[in-house]
């Protein structure tokens, strides 16, 4: 039997209290976190566990939900992908995505998006997702472009961190477009 959740490098699931550990070692790289503009204060141990076992329980509200990206090889926690401002009467929703800097450059990220939309728009009929995605990350740009992603607008000194103004890419994909590129596997018949 085979999961819908489960790729070739990658298995999504859900966050667990034990997957506290990853996150701090993730965020051990501050120079990473600076240039995602998410540099945070040091947290304690207990923090993180606290913020893993709240992550572990809290469910979806709506179609906004966090996932774990786990390696398939050996269910080591590699990153993170989460879903935001869904907007089921438009059909709009976007996503965010981590992966730690010792997974990074492996296709985790681009299989895990790839779960991730098949579910967004084959299962919960969502029509376009959006994503924001800093200038200077031209990885990510160039991956997203692989995906089947458009530049759609460039936000000019959008944000601040790390002492200076950045611009914001914003990028998008419609379901058709990406359905194209991606194929939905063959559905298995249950009867």
């Amino acid at each position: 039997m085979t999961s819908f959740w489960v790729g070739e490098r990658v298995r999504l699931r859900a966050v667990e209290p034990e997957d506290w550990r990853a996150f701090q070692e993730f965020d051990a790289y501050s120079a990473d976190m600076r240039a995602a503009d998410m540099l945070h204060p040091p947290r304690s141990e207990e923090g993180y566990r606290r913020w893993a076992a709240e992550q572990a329980v809290a469910g979806s509200v709506g179609d906004v939900f966090r996932l774990v990206i786990a390696a398939v090889e050996d269910d080591a926690v590699v990153g993170t992908v989460n879903t935001a401002d869904s907007d089921p009467r438009p059909g709009r929703f976007s996503y965010g995505i981590a992966v730690g800097r010792p997974y990074q450059r492996r296709g985790y990220a681009r299989e895990a998006i790839v779960i991730l939309l098949r579910y967004m728009f084959g299962e919960r009929r969502y029509h376009k997702c959006e994503v924001g995605i800093y200038g200077f990350n031209q990885a990510s740009v160039a991956l997203h472009r692989r995906l089947g992603f458009v530049e759609e607008g460039r936000l000019r000194d959008h944000e601040y961190f790390g002492g200076r103004h950045h611009d914001l890419v914003l990028m998008g994909v419609t379901a058709p477009e990406f359905a194209g590129a991606h194929p939905l596997p063959a559905a298995h018949d249950p009867s």
